[in-house]
């Protein structure tokens, strides 16, 4: 009886070992899936910054110490101010800049300097590491 009580002890500890693996492993799978909400946000983020205007728009107000007028953005980046403001229609969709309005101004401010500057970081890593 002693060692098929053993036996048994073994195996029941075996598989709560296996068990337990196959758990963890499911948790931190089920915590690193982005949700569709997450999925979402992510693909409008990158769709607004894959556009090469919207990323000199961003980083040009990133750079700043104080928020810019559309007009004067579009002023800097030689282009039309109607072709400036739809850009910034998309980038303050995707949540990455708000747009006040003074008087009959518009005026841009970004949402989070630093993690837009994180981002654009890493990109450039990433292309540099490609080539």
């Amino acid at each position: 009886m002693g060692v098929k009580l053993l036996c048994l002890v073994i195996l029941v500890e075996n598989i709560w070992r296996k068990c337990h693996k196959v758990i963890v492993n499911i948790v931190n799978l089920v915590i690193t899936v982005l949700t569709e909400k997450d999925i979402s946000q992510v693909s409008r983020v990158s769709s607004a910054l894959g556009n090469p205007t919207r990323l000199k728009i961003v980083d040009l107000i990133s750079e700043t110490k104080r928020p810019l007028h559309i007009k004067a953005v579009a002023e800097i980046m030689k282009k039309d101010y109607a072709a400036v403001y739809r850009h910034v229609k998309v980038l303050q969709g995707s949540g990455l800049l708000e747009v006040y309005e003074v008087g009959r101004s518009r005026v841009l401010y970004p949402k989070n300097v630093e993690l837009i500057k994180q981002f654009i970081q890493v990109a450039n890593k990433m292309i540099q590491e490609k080539e």
